[in-house]
């Protein structure tokens, strides 16, 4: 078929007519399907039911059940240290969700400052850059302090860095917010070119700091996924140690209601941290902190299960993309990535019409990810961004989810090409 923007009106039109069909079929079946955000599915979370068998809350000495070490087990922050391939004493551990250790952070810059800045609750302007499309979680903490956001486009290396570059020139940007292997939504991995960048910057401002939240650290799809290279082995080179806080955690390993979250920061950034956990927190759950490092015992152990995880995600990945291809490809109308992991498919539209698949899917009873959600206030200038979520939806309900998305893809687009 040839690219809806050489077709005639009249083709155009026949074209809608029997897409309208098959969208008032999928209507009349009364339909509640959701790939709204990335949930694992109950496949997924059974992985790890046997972590939940009584183990010896004993370890070193210690009893976990009581009160008491404040960042974390020893052996908790070993795992994690050997995740992110850094020293133990520079790992903090926190509570079931990164969210939280990100939250906090920001919290405490906004109100004490960053290693003896100025709060930047006391500053006229605060700015934060985003890569777009991006997480709507992270913009939703920079939106409740009133922090500016400032868009920076992703490209397929990372963001912009021309772009970065030249926005850290001001004093008022004081961060920014990142998921550098399989962002979300698109999955794309940052180069080595783009984090060796990223390590090398020269903000004005001296209290600049990167939440670099690696998600998806061991989240791969495919048997050669991607390599992100290590910004803490970088950092020191350009004077930049204390630049990065970095966070992850086990929500999308074992269960996302009750993982073990983990932050890892320089020398000086871990000793202001510590020293607002210990009015915070007593100590996070350390039973869940040992479970977790039972049940994986080391890193390996972490990498054959997330191997399980990816045998039952990639089919999932593998159907909506073939929809993708065979509905929407060589048409004009569409564009796509295909990630070697992660949990999002990010799915650009003809510009203007994002919102009305939105709509149109809701009509037939499909929950995608609220349009718009992608980037920062809600506002995708170009309306043209959708997050698909595979995870959840067992294998039948995701092919009928995604052939309604597509129906609705074609609809709206012909409909703006119409008028």
């Amino acid at each position: 078929m040839a690219e809806y923007k050489d077709m005639t009106k009249q083709q155009l039109l026949a074209e809608k007519e029997q897409l309208q069909k098959r969208f008032e079929d999928y209507k009349a079946m009364g339909l509640s399907l959701d790939m709204s955000r990335g949930k694992p599915s109950k496949e997924q979370l059974d992985l790890s039911m046997d972590m939940l068998l009584p183990i010896d809350y004993v370890v070193d000495g210690f009893d976990v059940r009581n009160y008491g070490i404040l960042d974390g087990i020893p052996c908790c922050k070993e795992l994690f240290a050997e995740l992110m391939g850094v020293e133990p004493k520079n790992v903090v551990i926190g509570p079931s969700a990164s969210l939280n250790l990100m939250f906090d952070y920001i919290t405490q810059c906004y109100t004490e400052g960053a290693l003896g800045s100025t709060p930047w609750c006391k500053l006229d302007s605060v700015k934060f850059l985003c890569p777009v499309p991006g997480y709507d979680r992270h913009f939703t903490i920079l939106e409740h302090y009133g922090i500016e956001m400032i868009n920076v486009a992703m490209t397929p290396d990372g963001p912009d860095m021309d772009a970065i570059e030249e926005l850290v020139k001001d004093e008022s940007v004081k961060g920014m917010f990142c998921v550098p292997k399989y962002s979300n939504p698109q999955g794309i991995t940052f180069s080595d070119a783009t984090v060796e960048r990223i390590a090398a910057l020269k903000p004005a401002a001296k209290d600049f700091r990167i939440i670099w939240d690696n998600a998806y650290c061991v989240h791969d799809l495919k048997e050669e996924g991607d390599v992100l290279l290590n910004i803490f082995d970088i950092l020191p080179k350009y004077g930049n140690e204390d630049m990065v806080i970095e966070v992850c955690s086990t929500a999308k390993m074992t269960f996302p209601g009750a993982g073990v979250s983990a932050l890892t920061a320089s020398d000086a950034n871990i000793a202001q941290i510590k020293k607002r956990l210990n009015c915070e927190t007593i100590s996070y759950d350390k039973m869940n902190q040992l479970r977790h490092v039972k049940f994986f015992g080391n890193v390996d152990g972490i990498k054959k299960h997330m191997k399980k995880h990816a045998d039952i995600m990639k089919p999932k990945f593998d159907m909506v993309l073939n929809h993708l291809e065979n509905e929407l490809g060589g048409k004009g109308i569409a564009q796509w990535l295909d990630p070697k992991g992660g949990y999002f498919i990010s799915l650009d539209v003809m510009p203007g019409c994002a919102k009305r698949v939105g709509e149109l899917c809701k009509e037939a009873g499909v929950t995608l990810t609220t349009v718009g959600a992608t980037y920062p206030y809600g506002n995708d200038p170009d309306n043209s961004n959708i997050r698909i979520a595979p995870s959840l939806p067992p294998v039948a309900e995701l092919d009928l989810a995604t052939q309604i998305l597509c129906v609705s893809v074609q609809l709206a687009c012909i409909e703006k090409l119409v008028g």
